[in-house]
């Protein structure tokens, strides 16, 4: 009778545990650095937050979302109380009872609003007309920008805005919106193509025109050839809290909410007081 195989028994070699126990204490560590630093960054918003804003509704946000929002807007214009400070709208923010458009949060006063007054060739927004008398009535410095389209002809687009918006003393400088990159021209005629509605702009309201664009957008594709017009720049990284010097507006959220005004709004910094401001619009 054969004898059974007897196999040898193979012990599994348990990985040493201090390796995980290491590896769980720096993770640790650097979770709650980070943390402590960014309650740190914004311990203003955090304090408010806490102390005044426990019933505040998420409008479209989670809860946490809302409140990292809150957070950020309540640090960021805590910062800049001695600048002055706007939002902008268009047709998306529907009907807007501009008599309750008086602060942010209770504690920060309105001096300025951007209103979208048309977009390509031959798109006009269809609240400008009521947003910009009620603006006018609430007696906030106000402008009106056109949304770019680079697929459309520059000098149509420059036509349709200066027939729908007539500017005057005291109104800031027609604004030019461009986001996106053309589908069906190259970078140098987009360029060629803005050149030209700047151009009109300025020699027809005899101011030059500010330019609206992401961060990214205006250092990668303008920067090198419009850096003479006054810059309106969008950037809502979270841990940035001050405006770039060359920067004359600052939009740095899009989830702020306003009395008076449905649904989330666009908050911007203007780079001086309001005096200032002033010396900036049509004179």
């Amino acid at each position: 009778m054969a004898q059974p195989i007897r196999r040898k028994r193979t012990t599994k070699k348990s990985k040493p545990r201090f390796f995980g126990k290491w590896f769980l204490a720096i993770f640790s560590f650097f979770l709650i650095l980070i943390v402590s630093i960014g309650i740190y960054k914004f311990r203003d918003g955090f304090l408010y937050y806490l102390g005044f804003k426990t019933d505040k509704y998420a409008n479209g946000l989670t809860a946490d979302e809302r409140k990292l929002a809150d957070i950020r807007i309540y640090e960021v214009l805590h910062k800049h109380d001695d600048k002055a400070i706007g939002f902008d709208v268009s047709e998306y923010q529907s009907e807007i009872d501009w008599e309750q458009t008086y602060h942010i949060d209770e504690s920060f006063e309105l001096s300025f609003v951007f209103i979208r007054a048309t977009a390509g060739k031959d798109r006009i927004d269809s609240k400008f007309k009521a947003n910009w008398k009620g603006a006018k009535a609430r007696q906030l410095i106000r402008g009106a920008y056109h949304y770019y389209r680079p697929n459309e002809n520059s000098i149509e687009q420059a036509e349709n805005f200066i027939k729908n918006v007539r500017l005057k003393k005291g109104d800031l400088p027609p604004v030019l919106d461009i986001e996106k990159l053309p589908k069906s021209q190259s970078i140098d005629s987009l360029k060629v193509g803005l050149r030209r509605w700047l151009n009109k702009v300025e020699k027809h309201y005899k101011v030059k025109p500010i330019i609206y664009s992401g961060e990214s957008y205006y250092t990668d594709f303008l920067k090198d050839e419009f850096s003479e017009y006054p810059l309106w720049i969008a950037n809502y990284n979270f841990w940035r809290n001050n405006l770039e010097s060359d920067w004359q507006f600052w939009q740095f959220t899009e989830k702020a909410q306003i009395e008076g005004v449905v649904g989330m709004v666009d908050v911007n910094i203007f780079n001086g007081d309001k005096n200032k401001l002033l010396m900036k619009c049509i004179q």
